[in-house]
């Protein structure tokens, strides 16, 4: 009995052991395969880094400001009793907009002239009286002071109804009309907003590092998407003396001709500023920047060699410094050499020494001046 156990014992052994070393065999064959194995070629496109000469230029976002803008409102209160321009006009300085009642103030000012009258008579009287030594020196100055008070009186008058007739302070184009015929306006109610279009102002900042490149006169281009095929040329007439310390930023204001004014005040405009000479860069498209915390990188496409010695196509990761742009470029001013090949599209799939097959049937925007076609 116990021979038999052994035995049993023995076979069992002796067949856990084949079954574990075929295991091992196993395991041992497919680590064996996965550390030669190759993962595929990722497909992506490429381009040939180009050197070009760009201009120096800042582009920010900037808002268009009226050299003259107000809402003309009434300085008196009174009633509308004449309105005399369209909401959209153009109007000349000095050109009347409304007309408040003034009924009263002209009973006033025909009541005041009367007093005046006779006071400028008294004073002709007192003034043969005086000197015919009839009246004393004290008669004749209050005669006098009271010709004074009466041509003050009516100078008053005349002014506040010539303060109830609303001139245009400038030429401009008026906006849409804030009061009615017939309604009463309190001392500063808006009637009409006015502004002048031509010329116009463009307000931007620039940061603090690049304020010292602008300058008076600096010529500066300004473009929107809402006047799509227009560009407006101008230049730098004045720098804020402070920096934001908000933003960090200097205010920059410039002044441009803006016939037709095609330019509002409020608009939001592209402002391109040139502040130097042309400098030498990399244009690559925007796709093939890898943007990171820890800095921009580009792959570049070249020879590597796999643990076996053979030769492939693969990637390098290389960090470059990235300044400015230009429609779907962006400008690389270190970290490349002309002529390296460089990945365009596919980056985000790439790692360092990944193997790549290059198909430049389908490539990337690479426009400087793009043109959407929904524009």
């Amino acid at each position: 009995m116990a021979k038999r156990m052994i035995l049993m014992l023995v076979v069992m052994f002796a067949l856990l052991s084949s079954l574990g070393f075929m295991k091992f065999r196993q395991i041992s064959s497919a680590v064996q395969a996965a550390s030669h194995f190759q993962p595929p070629p990722e497909a992506v496109t490429s381009i040939v880094a180009p050197q070009e000469k760009w201009p120096a230029t800042m582009g920010v976002i900037g808002t268009m400001e009226a050299v003259h803008g107000v809402t003309v409102s009434a300085d008196l209160p009174g009633t509308v009793e004449k309105i005399s321009f369209e909401s959209g006009q153009y109007v000349h300085a000095g050109d009347v907009l409304v007309e408040l009642d003034t009924r009263q103030e002209r009973a006033q000012l025909a009541a005041l002239e009367a007093q005046r009258d006779l006071a400028r008579t008294n004073f002709a009287r007192m003034k043969q009286l005086l000197d015919a030594g009839v009246i004393s020196r004290a008669d004749f100055d209050a005669a006098v002071a009271q010709q004074k008070q009466t041509e003050a009186n009516v100078a008053e008058t005349r002014a506040t109804i010539e303060r109830k007739t609303i001139r245009a302070p400038f030429s401009g184009i008026l906006g849409i009309r804030k009061a009615n015929l017939g309604q009463y306006l309190a001392a500063g109610n808006p009637i009409v907003p006015l502004q002048s279009l031509d010329p116009i102002y463009v307000d931007f900042g620039v940061p603090q590092q690049d304020a010292a490149h602008v300058r008076r006169g600096s010529t500066l281009h300004v473009t929107s998407e809402d006047l799509a095929g227009h560009q407006f040329t101008g230049r730098v007439t004045a720098l804020d003396s402070v920096v934001d310390e908000a933003t960090r930023n200097v205010q920059v204001q410039a002044t441009l001709p803006n016939p037709g004014g095609k330019l509002k005040p409020g608009m939001f405009v592209q402002v391109q500023l040139g502040f130097g000479e042309a400098r030498s860069v990399i244009a690559l498209p925007a796709s093939a920047i890898s943007y990171a915390p820890y800095g921009d990188s580009v792959f570049v496409i070249t020879d590597l060699k796999d643990p076996k010695g053979n030769t492939y196509r693969g990637v390098r990761q290389q960090f470059v410094k990235v300044e400015g742009s230009r429609g779907d470029q962006v400008a690389v001013v270190s970290g490349l050499n002309p002529g390296d090949e460089v990945v365009t599209s596919g980056v985000f799939k790439l790692r360092n020494g990944a193997a790549v097959k290059i198909n430049n049937k389908v490539q990337p925007e690479n426009n400087p001046a793009p043109k959407p076609s929904d524009s």
